[in-house]
């Protein structure tokens, strides 16, 4: 048993009470803080920036789709206010594709707190040892793509639509980033539709299953994954591809049928962390609430974010007592910061 002393508008609240009581009273506590950090934060410009890249589409049905699903994302990024590129629509008489996607990158600031979203639309390959996005001239292999992503230090978003590309994983997993692949392997070589549900998923609120009013990228990577699995159960077809998400930097991925709800209720063969809980603090189309807050209040309160679902999934191997004192630890940070960005209550 301990004494917990909060004072807030000049109350001093004594309470006896276990570890699980302090934190009880400590989390209404923060709701409190936090929704009024919420509803008085200023918006700082913090545009996402949405990189779509268009691939080969080598026949005139699968380009038809391409364009589909690339309109998907310009209207999601129009609606988010997110700064739109895109790659592979325009004439081919000048600089290549990859040219061009590389000098779209360049672009981009490397040091930022805004995300950059880079999502890639057609086909791909893999000879055994290399993965590539199909371009028109000269294809991109995950290897120079990920020498590309290397200087960047913002939160980078990558979304491989295509065929054969599982080993993009493998290549571009780091700590901050989020991958997703169509498909869990080199192998998966036919056509995917991984692309037409996710770009569709991005703004559906039907999307949002944690009712929050904002659809994650971890929300819509498990419904776009449904989307397909539906797809192919009503074709009466053996499905092809299987998608992966990668947000813990271990380059391993994890699909969807991983999760239940929005949490992870399987652990991978080696015991280690799942992913989903990054992507899962990633919108394009944040709530009004979201927008509000500034980019440094985001960030900080994302990283307290993940250490408390971190510190929930290692809570069999803690004590009661050790557990809900580092919990309240890091919920007391998370209050301070909400204070301190919005002043005393």
């Amino acid at each position: 048993m301990g004494i917990a002393k909060m004072e807030r508008n000049g109350v001093n609240l004594h309470l006896r009470m276990s570890s699980a009581a302090k934190f009880i009273a400590l989390l209404v506590w923060l709701a409190v803080v936090g929704d009024f950090a919420l509803a008085n934060g200023t918006s700082l410009d913090n545009r996402a920036t949405v990189i779509v890249a268009v691939g080969a589409a080598g026949e005139e049905d699968f380009g038809k789709d391409f364009l589909k699903w690339a309109d998907f994302w310009l209207k999601a990024s129009d609606k988010a206010g997110a700064k739109h590129v895109v790659t592979g629509l325009g004439p081919t008489n000048a600089a290549t594709d990859l040219s061009l996607l590389k000098q779209a990158l360049s672009d981009e600031p490397i040091n930022s707190t805004s995300e950059l979203w880079l999502v890639l639309i057609g086909h791909g390959t893999f000879d055994g040892k290399e993965a590539k996005f199909n371009l028109r001239g000269p294809d991109l292999s995950a290897t120079e793509l990920a020498g590309w992503l290397k200087p960047f230090h913002r939160p980078v978003i990558v979304i491989n639509c295509a065929s054969s590309s599982g080993p993009f994983i493998n290549k571009l997993s780091a700590p901050g980033r989020v991958v997703v692949t169509a498909t869990k392997s080199g192998y998966e070589q036919n056509y995917a539709r991984f692309g037409q549900f996710i770009a569709a998923a991005i703004t559906d609120p039907m999307a949002d299953l944690d009712k929050d009013g904002q659809t994650s990228l971890l929300e819509a990577f498990l419904i776009a994954s449904r989307r397909v699995t539906e797809f192919y159960e009503g074709e009466g077809r053996l499905a092809t591809e299987t998608a992966l998400l990668d947000d813990n930097g271990d380059s391993q991925g994890t699909p969807a049928d991983f999760f239940r709800g929005v949490r992870a209720v399987k652990k991978t063969a080696d015991g280690g962390t799942v992913d989903g809980l990054r992507a899962h603090q990633l919108h394009l189309v944040r709530s009004e609430q979201e927008r509000k807050m500034s980019p440094e209040l985001r960030a900080r309160r994302d990283e307290l974010e993940l250490a408390i679902a971190q510190l929930r999934d290692s809570k069999s191997n803690l004590g009661e007592e050790e557990y809900y004192r580092r919990l309240e630890n890091l919920m007391l940070e998370l209050a301070k910061l909400y204070s301190e960005r919005t002043g005393p209550l």
